[in-house]
């Protein structure tokens, strides 16, 4: 039965497999922590992998904004939406990933995979994700780090045609946009989106799919065990922040 959610999930660690199977489980009399007993015996454990890419510029001439969102309560989806961009390829074949996350929800609104950091794929996942939107007047707020595609005319010029406030991270620490963080290493980590395929038409189909299911059909710890598509839909429940490192021996205590 893991091995079958683990087909579309690759990498999704116990705790969301102990609820996507919980029905199951119960009818075999397996409980959560049996269910890890199982897995570590036959080795299926989940061990999160780092990797370290520099995607982001931030010596550049154009204007940096400040954070308008580290003391900011968010409370419904689109209130704020979370930027970033991480590398995905080899150095044979360099790929990059522009995201942009609904921080309520943690629904992936918007992305694009391109083989430069141009800003042009960023612009792109920014398009799908202002299309996407519901058309209201409630505030919206842009988050990103300081990098220079983020700070240039053209990126700039897009999100104040369409009304958002812009919101920068002002120190180097990744927890000021921990949401983005997240949702990289989910996709990573979980997916496998950073396999060696050459071909980058066939690694957009990957990514596409992934992004698919993991906004469809991935619970997420930090939804309360919805998924971000489920969380999207409705603005009742209080999210969950992040705010501290957790050491964790499986992926599922971080996401």
């Amino acid at each position: 039965m893991v091995l079958e959610v683990r087909m579309k999930m690759p990498r999704i660690g116990t705790r969301k497999i102990y609820y996507l199977l919980q029905e199951q489980l119960n009818e075999l009399s397996i409980g959560r922590d049996k269910l890890f007993r199982i897995l570590k015996a036959n080795h299926l454990l989940i061990k999160p992998s780092k990797s370290y890419h520099i995607t982001t510029d931030s010596h550049h001439r154009f204007r940096k904004h400040k954070n308008k969102v580290s003391s900011l309560s968010i409370e419904r989806p689109d209130q704020v939406w979370v930027s970033d961009i991480t590398y995905v390829g080899t150095r044979q074949n360099p790929s990059y990933l522009a995201l942009v996350t609904d921080a309520y929800s943690k629904k992936i609104v918007g992305f694009n995979l391109s083989n430069s950091l141009n800003v042009e794929g960023l612009l792109n996942a920014l398009e799908m994700a202002i299309k996407n939107k519901p058309k209201n007047t409630l505030p919206l707020i842009h988050h990103s780090d300081r990098g220079l595609q983020y700070c240039s005319n053209d990126y700039q010029k897009l999100l104040e045609t369409n009304n958002i406030e812009t919101s920068m991270t002002e120190k180097y620490d990744p927890y000021e946009n921990a949401v983005a963080e997240r949702v990289n290493g989910i996709l990573k980590q979980e997916f496998g989106i950073s396999k060696t395929l050459k071909n980058i038409e066939l690694k957009k189909r990957l990514i596409k799919q992934s992004i698919e299911i993991y906004n469809q059909e991935r619970p997420h710890l930090s939804n309360h065990m919805l998924t971000p598509n489920q969380m999207h839909k409705q603005s009742e429940i209080k999210m969950k922040t992040y705010k501290s490192k957790i050491p964790c021996i499986d992926i599922d205590a971080r996401n």
